[in-house]
């Protein structure tokens, strides 16, 4: 919708100098929750970085696709409820689209990585989506079959969206309709549990979770940061991986990318002065990492972590 994006531009660090930008949260736990993997070409996931460049990144196939994943983080909060960040991609698709857009695994994965940390979809209390792209919430859906439309998991699960980003896949823009599962609003709707988040936190969720917006990949991208100071932020597609940190470095996909590199800046600013680690959704290779910066102002990473089991955020 015209000026629906100017509605919820990322805000400055919220609340550094308050009490509430200090505090902590103890006894948290986090976990890396792989779902199932993609491969999409590398051009567009590095937009105007030449290939020579970006190919010693990460390694494309023959037909110039990177892989890439599709990962959660499942966060155990004080109370003991289990909220879920994002589902990735999933199984809904058909195998024809299946194979069109790079999905490597017939099966739920995600699915299976939740039974291996210990919990089930079923358990799962709370679902928050940084967006509605298909890579993003697919897993919310259960696998393809021929024999009945795709059904809505995670049964009793409260399901958390910002406002702009819910707008936006109801009426999508033809520039990223295709990015969008058509029936996946009505089921979010219909279920009875769908929370659409206007401000910096959710009542339902509390302050152990704060959210901020970014503008520059999609209208309303909302960024969950666990744990306040110290804790870790789900950094979603402002930066899907640590090649991203580079200030310069954005995706085909992205609206506006020099309105997201500047919003980079100022995340990982403000990450960095705050301890907060960066959580990367597609990093085929990293799930966490702590930001850095060098002498000349120039982002980049330290202590990569391929996994995260049981993490508590305090440690």
């Amino acid at each position: 919708r015209e000026g629906l994006a100017d509605r919820s531009r990322m805000r400055e660090p919220a609340n550094t100098d308050s009490e509430l930008g200090r505090q902590r949260f103890m006894n948290i736990e986090i976990w890396s929750i792989e779902g199932n993997r993609q491969s999409l070409d590398g051009g567009a996931m590095f937009g105007n970085v030449p290939r020579a460049l970006w190919s010693r990144w990460i390694e494309p196939d023959e037909q110039n696709r990177i892989p890439l994943a599709c990962r959660a983080l499942l966060a155990k909060l004080e109370d003991g409820r289990q909220i879920l960040f994002e589902t990735g991609i999933g199984a809904f698709f058909e195998p024809k689209y299946r194979e069109r857009y790079g999905v490597l695994e017939s099966g739920h994965v995600l699915l299976e990585s939740l039974e291996a940390a210990g919990t089930s979809h079923e358990a799962i209390d709370g679902v928050v989506l940084s967006h509605l792209h298909f890579d993003h919430a697919g897993g919310l859906l259960s696998p393809w079959s021929a024999d009945s439309p795709a059904k809505l998991l995670f049964p009793k699960a409260r399901f958390i969206v910002g406002r702009d980003a819910w707008e936006r896949a109801v009426q999508p823009h033809p520039r990223d309709r295709a990015s969008f599962i058509p029936e996946l609003p009505k089921l979010l709707s219909e279920s009875g549990r769908l929370e659409i988040v206007d401000g910096d936190s959710s009542s339902w969720l509390g302050q152990s979770v704060r959210f901020e917006f970014s503008q520059g990949h999609t209208p309303g991208l909302m960024l969950s940061e666990i744990g306040g100071d110290g804790g870790v932020a789900f950094c979603a597609d402002l930066i899907p991986g640590t090649p991203w940190v580079h200030l310069p470095v954005t995706m085909g996909y992205d609206r506006f990318p020099e309105r997201l590199i500047d919003e980079k800046r100022r995340f990982l600013t403000d990450k960095l002065e705050r301890g907060v680690r960066l959580f990367f959704t597609h990093d085929p290779a990293v799930a966490r990492a702590r930001p850095l910066r060098d002498a000349r102002g120039r982002f980049s990473v330290e202590d990569p972590r391929a996994r995260v089991s049981a993490l508590r955020l305090d440690s």
